[in-house]
Order: structure tokens, then sequence, then C-alpha cells
């Protein structure tokens, strides 16, 4: 890491100082390293300050050397540091004035991907709630976003589960260092994800899971969704929270609805009854929102006029592929075209080439 990134890890580790007015400190002074080096009484003028906070930035050592510990301890686990001025760093947070200047990530994982969906729900998950989980993602598949949500038990891991299944990328934030996985009962499922997605964390290496963390966690989930799905949640909760915080970030948030009498509906009603939510009623309404819809139709209609280019079987793969859904397993794509496998293995890689049809893990294709 180059001086400005490590200095971003030694002033995200003061606890009194948090996001927004780190950035506030770095914007006035032009830099991180220029905040060190200022003195307490030039710090201590930056409005939100005074001389409490200033004193706070006097053991510059001392950081550093955390920062530098934190910096190699994170290298030798395959953690990647993302700070907020660096260009991985997932620009949906950067419009969020609270998001972390360092963020942490683990796995094969892209922080920018194209298209993001949030789903969320309470861990006591019904089984009217774990299917409409599965229906959502498989409803989701043709417009292939990213899944974000928190690892926790009952909703949120079955959406990471169910996106693994449907081939698409699934990554997890996490309200601890990312050499912990919380909870230990979601061990296996964050394994499989460091290799279609991944998880994150504002948490350095090191960091246990506390309950304060998990408020501030939802906020980056909220904050790295295009769009928000709560699924479940009662009253008072996780899922609720991030509901709140999405509406907050101007997001469009999608609330299912429930019966009256269930508590683990509550959540979701009142998110309804308040205006903060959407009746959510099928994926089509995510794409409605965020204008997906609209990109489907131009994709079909530039592959359309791509097929007169084509080969007699390319354009049958092509035209298998429309009416699926636009994404298929290897398998299922040589039994419903009828070209055997060993023939389509060479049309997929000349229609690949020709930027038409682009490979997913698990022997999936999917129109580019």
């Amino acid at each position: 890491m180059n001086s400005e990134q490590r200095y971003q890890v030694a002033l995200s580790l003061i606890s009194g100082i948090g996001p927004v007015l780190s950035k506030q400190l770095i914007n006035h002074f032009g830099s991180t390293i220029e905040v060190f080096k200022a003195s307490k009484g030039k710090v201590a003028k930056v409005s939100g300050f005074g001389n409490k906070l200033s004193s706070l930035l006097s053991n510059e050592n001392k950081l550093l050397a955390s920062a530098d510990a934190i910096i190699e301890q994170s290298l030798k686990a395959g953690i990647a540091i993302h700070c907020f001025t660096d260009p991985s760093y997932p620009r949906r947070l950067l419009q969020i004035s609270d998001a972390p200047i360092v963020l942490y990530s683990k796995g094969n994982i892209d922080l920018n991907p194209k298209k993001t969906t949030g789903i969320v729900g309470t861990r006591k998950a019904t089984k009217y709630g774990l299917s409409t989980t599965e229906r959502i993602i498989a409803d989701a598949k043709s417009n292939s976003p990213t899944i974000i949500s928190g690892l926790a038990y009952g909703i949120d891991v079955k959406a990471h589960e169910v996106a693994l299944s449907e081939g698409l990328p699934t990554v997890a934030v996490l309200a601890c260092g990312l050499d912990t996985i919380y909870p230990a009962g979601n061990r296996a499922t964050a394994k499989k994800m460091l290799k279609f997605g991944g998880l994150v964390s504002e948490y350095p290496i090191g960091t246990k899971a506390d309950p304060r963390y998990f408020p501030a966690r939802n906020r980056i989930i909220a904050g790295l969704s295009d769009a928000l799905i709560v699924v479940e949640a009662a009253k008072k909760g996780g899922a609720l929270i991030t509901g709140n915080i999405a509406h907050s970030y101007e997001r469009p948030v999608f609330a299912v609805p429930g019966q009256l009498d269930k508590s683990n509906s509550e959540g979701c009603n009142q998110l309804i009854r308040n205006f903060k939510a959407s009746i959510y009623t099928g994926f089509r309404d995510v794409a409605e929102a965020l204008n997906w819809d609209r990109e489907k139709e131009q994709k079909v209609q530039i592959i359309a006029s791509k097929l007169e280019k084509l080969t007699g079987l390319e354009k049958k793969v092509v035209n298998t592929l429309l009416t699926n859904g636009q994404q298929m397993q290897l398998d299922d794509l040589s039994w419903q075209s009828q070209i055997p496998l060993n023939q389509l293995a060479s049309l997929l890689l000349q229609l690949e080439f020709e930027g038409i049809i682009k490979p997913l893990p698990g022997k999936e294709y999917r129109l580019g």
C-alpha cells in the first residue's frame, strides 16, 4: 500500500472519529497524511471537532504501527483492503456520507458489479419466507444481479445459498473481521461464497462480532444495494433497520406483505404503511424501478441484430437461451437445443469470442 492508504487505515482505527468526520478532515487538509501532520490547533478549528477530538490524532506512531500490523496480517489472510480514494472501492458507497473510509474484502469479489439487489429478513424465518426468498432469486436470475445480504441465520443465509445454486454472485457484509465467520454455523456457506462472490467488512482482521456493530453493518448492505427487498421482518430488528436505512439513502425498497397476525410480517407491513417501501409482487417491480427492464429489451434487440450473422446452429443456441430466461446450464442447453455436448462447447466458445455469450461458474451460460 502507498503512504496515503496506510494513513487512511490508521485514521479508520480511531473509534472517536467516524467516517463522516474522517472524510471531512481529509477534504479540509487535502490528504490523510496532511491530517496527521496538522497541528492540534488547526484540527480543532475544523467544523465538528475541538480539542478533545483533535487530541485523538496525536498518537500517530502507535496508530501507524497498528495499521501496518493490520495490513500485513490481511495480506497473509488473503484479505484485500480498499480505501475510499481507491478505484476498487465500491462506487455505490461513495454516494453515502457515512460509508467507511476503509473496507476489507475476501473472495472472488467484484465490488462494482453492474447490478445489485439486497435481500434481508428475520433470523426466525418461516417456511413462507424461505420459499419466497427462493422465488425472488429465481425470478431475479434473468437480470443477473449480485445478491447482497448479511449471512445471518434465516432469510439472509437463504438468500446467499439460493444465489449460489442459481449461479448468481453473492456478497455478505459481516460485523466482524474477515478472519472470523459469524455466525459460525454459516461457515460452510461463506466458504462457498469465496469462489463466486465473497465477504466484506469495515472491521479489520482480529475484530470479533459485537452486537454494537450490527446496525452499522446494515448501512453497508443498504449502501451496496441498487434496491433492497425485505422478505420478513419483525417490528424491531436488523431487517427493519436495513429497510429504513435504504429508504434514507433513497434506494428503492420493497417489502413482501404478510398476514396481519404474524409477527414476522409486522416490520414489512410497517415499511409499506409508512411509505418507506413498495409492496413486492414480483421481481419485475425491482426491474421497472431501476429501468433494468429497458436494458433487457435493448440487449435482446442487439442480440437479434447479431443473429443475422450467425450460423444455423449458433442461432439455435441463442434462441434456446432467449426462450429460457437468457441463462441456462450446459446440460439443459444441450438437451433443449438438441446439440451434442462436444459440438455445443465449440459453438459456445465461438459465441463467447463474439461477445454474445458469457460463461458463468457451475457450467452455466447467459447471453452477454
